[in-house]
C-alpha cells in the first residue's frame, strides 16, 4: 500500500513509535547534533539547513503541527535548562551563526531525533525531506521483516497470548458447532453462515472479505491469522450463542428454523455488553494490521490509531516468539510433566 506519510498522522506516528525502526533510521540518517541532557538535539536553525528550507519554513509547520511535535519531541528549552543547552552548544563547538548570538539568546527551540524525523514526514517543500520519507518507509518495511523471519501474515502468533487464545477458541468452537448441528433445522452450509455471521458482528467482514485483503492461499487458515483478543471475543460470542440455541431448543420443544435462528443471533449480538468489546476488537485487528501487514481493513478504516511502543515490544521485541518456539515450549513443559 502507497503511504503518503505527510498526510497520514497514523502512519507517521506508528513510525515514530516503532522503537525497532527508529533504532535503524537513526543509524541511516546520521544526523549529527548537540548532547543534551543524554540524547542528541538539533537547532531550529540546523534543521532547516538540513532540510533545504528557510527558517520561517519551519517555524510555519510549528504553528500548523505544534501538538503532534511537542508530543515526539520538540521543545522550547529555556531558564536554568537553557544554560545547560548553551554550554552544550559551546561544548559541541556549534557556530553561532547556525542561531544567532548565543549570550543574548532568551530561549533556543531543539528537536530530538523524533522530533526531527516528525518535521521530515511534514516538510513538502524539500527534495532531502522527501528522499529521507521513502528511505524511512523502506526500513520500516525492513525492520518488521527482519523481525518476524521475513514476513506479517502471521505476526499475530509471535504474541505471547496467542497460543492460550487459539487452543481456548478451538474448544468454544466446539461447542458452538455441536449446538448448530442439534438445535439448527438447516443443511452443513449453516456452519459457514453463522461463522460469518459473528465475523461480521465484530469486524464487518466475512471469511472471503477478509481472506482477500490479508491475502491468504485457499488452504491457510483465517483463524491462525487473528490476534489473541480477537480469537477471546469470538470464543465468547461462539459459546454464549451456543447457549442461546440450546435454550431456544428447549423452549420450543424442537430445533429452530433458519429464521428463528437469524432472529435470535440478532437479539444475541445486541446485548450492550458487546459494544466495548467489539469496538476493542476493531481498534486491535484495524490498527495492528495496517501498522504490521499494511493492510487496511475499509469498513474499520475509523478505528485505525496509531500503536503504542508497547504493542511494538509486544509482537517485534525480545518476549515475542514465533509459534514454532512456542509450540516447543508447550511440548517441553507437557512432557516434564508427564515424568513427574
Amino acid at each position: 500500500m502507497s503511504k503518503d506519510l505527510t498526510n497520514s498522522v497514523v502512519d507517521r506516528q506508528n513510525i515514530l513509535n516503532n522503537p525497532f525502526a527508529l533504532a535503524e533510521i537513526e543509524r541511516a540518517a546520521g544526523v549529527r547534533g548537540i548532547l543534551f541532557e543524554a540524547k542528541t538535539v538539533v537547532l531550529k536553525e540546523q534543521v532547516a539547513s538540513f532540510f533545504d528550507v528557510t527558517p520561517r519554513t519551519i517555524e510555519n509547520y510549528l504553528e500548523r503541527f505544534a501538538d503532534e511535535l511537542a508530543k515526539n519531541g520538540y521543545e522550547v528549552v529555556k531558564g536554568k535548562r537553557l544554560q545547560e543547552l548553551k554550554l552544550a552548544i559551546r561544548t559541541a563547538g556549534v557556530p553561532e551563526t547556525d542561531f544567532g548570538n548565543l549570550a543574548s539568546t532568551p530561549q533556543l527551540a531543539v528537536f530530538d531525533f523524533r522530533a526531527f524525523l516528525n518535521l521530515a514526514m511534514l516538510i513538502s517543500e524539500s527534495e532531502r525531506a522527501r528522499l529521507l520519507r521513502q528511505t524511512i518507509l523502506d526500513i520500516v518495511i525492513d525492520t518488521i521483516n527482519s523481525r518476524t523471519g521475513g514476513g506479517t501474515k502471521y505476526i499475530n502468533q509471535r504474541d505471547e497470548d496467542f497460543l492460550q487464545s487459539a487452543f481456548a477458541e478451538e474448544n468454544y468452537r466446539q461447542h458452538f458447532t455441536d449446538a448448530l448441528k442439534v438445535c439448527v433445522d438447516m443443511g452443513q452450509f449453516k456452519y459457514a453462515i453463522y461463522t460469518d455471521r459473528i465475523y461480521v458482528s465484530i469486524f464487518k467482514e466475512k471469511s472471503k472479505e477478509y481472506r482477500l485483503i490479508l491475502k491468504l492461499e485457499k488452504r491457510e487458515s483465517v483463524r491462525e491469522t487473528f490476534y489473541a483478543e480477537v480469537l477471546d471475543l469470538i470464543a465468547s460470542y461462539e459459546y454464549g450463542f451456543a447457549e442461546a440455541l440450546r435454550g431456544g431448543r428447549e423452549t420450543l420443544g424442537r430445533m429452530l428454523t433458519s429464521w428463528e435462528t437469524d432472529a435470535l443471533f440478532k437479539s444475541f449480538e445486541a446485548q450492550p455488553h458487546w459494544k466495548p468489546l467489539v469496538e476493542k476488537a476493531r481498534i486491535k485487528m484495524a490498527s495492528r494490521d495496517l501498522a504490521f501487514r499494511d493492510a487496511l481493513h475499509v469498513q474499520l478504516k475509523e478505528y485505525v490509531t496509531p500503536l503504542r511502543r508497547e504493542e511494538y515490544e509486544r509482537f517485534l521485541g525480545e518476549r515475542s516468539e514465533d509459534l514454532t518456539t512456542r509450540l516447543q515450549e508447550a511440548a517441553d513443559v507437557l512432557r516434564r510433566l508427564k515424568d513427574r
